[in-house]
């Protein structure tokens, strides 16, 4: 069933998702080579928790960690590890939520670790962008389709690959709700929108095929050829004012590639 939230609760959701977006940002900050997955993890932490909220992810389904750190080829639920350390080159997806007066926030970016390939580059641009034409289609009246729609055909339009393996969702006071929110579909096809509904549209993208592999630890989702993959993604809620991003910051700003605003 999907949860239709007030706008009185949409306010109170801003919380979780500003300080989600905090935490994030400060992790994409720390990003450099020669930290480990497990440092940013725990700054992550950290962050949250000092500002009153709890990690949404730590212990979710058995998940260890504060944040998940995918590298390169690993598209998400990364686990951070003391012993996976930043190169220059890299690109570093890290997912992270936060849950404040019991309400959840769910974001995610792809930061440069120094300065990647122009082929790496370019796939977080075009996810980058990805997700700003799935936001625009989060209005009432439009379908989970038109979002999904305005993703595929963007980024295989760039010749990238589209997951289908995994989606965004609801979210509301439980990280998953109904309904999922696919990255590929057909214009008005789907759940039809409304206002009050709050969804995490998350593009996954890579730079060839879109099949996948779980690692042997349960959790961290590869490319299958071990080409690049990225991830973006915001908490939205749908009013009749039209989008409205969730995790923002104060300022009302989104993350840039490089942890700054946009």
């Amino acid at each position: 069933m999907i949860k239709i939230k007030t706008a009185a609760q949409i306010e109170e959701m801003k919380k979780a998702g500003a300080l989600s977006k905090m935490a994030l940002r400060h992790v994409g900050a720390m990003v450099r080579p020669g930290v480990s997955t497990f440092e940013l993890d725990q700054l992550a932490e950290q962050i949250i928790r000092m500002h009153g909220g709890k990690p949404a992810f730590k212990g979710y389904g058995g998940f260890p960690g504060t944040i998940c750190a995918s590298v390169n080829d690993q598209v998400v639920h990364g686990i951070p590890n003391p012993d996976v350390i930043l190169r220059d080159g890299d690109i570093l997806s890290v997912d992270t939520g936060a849950v404040v007066d019991g309400w959840v926030g769910d974001n995610a970016w792809t930061f440069y670790c120094g300065t990647p390939s122009a082929e790496a580059q370019t796939l977080c641009q075009v996810t980058r962008d990805c997700l700003i034409a799935g936001i625009k289609q989060a209005v009432p009246g439009n379908s989970i389709g038109d979002i999904g729609y305005a993703i595929q055909s963007l980024a295989e339009s760039h010749g990238f690959g589209v997951l289908r393996d995994y989606v965004g969702h609801g979210v509301g006071r439980d990280m998953h709700e109904e309904p999922n929110v696919p990255n590929f579909g057909k214009k008005g096809r789907g759940v039809r929108l409304r206002a009050g509904m709050v969804i995490a549209i998350e593009p996954m993208i890579t730079l060839g095929s879109n099949h996948v592999s779980t690692g042997a630890d349960g959790w961290v989702v590869s490319t299958r050829d071990h080409l690049c993959a990225a991830h973006f993604e915001n908490t939205i809620a749908i009013t009749e004012d039209g989008p409205v991003v969730l995790t923002a910051d104060e300022h009302g700003a989104w993350c840039s590639l490089q942890g700054g605003c946009m």
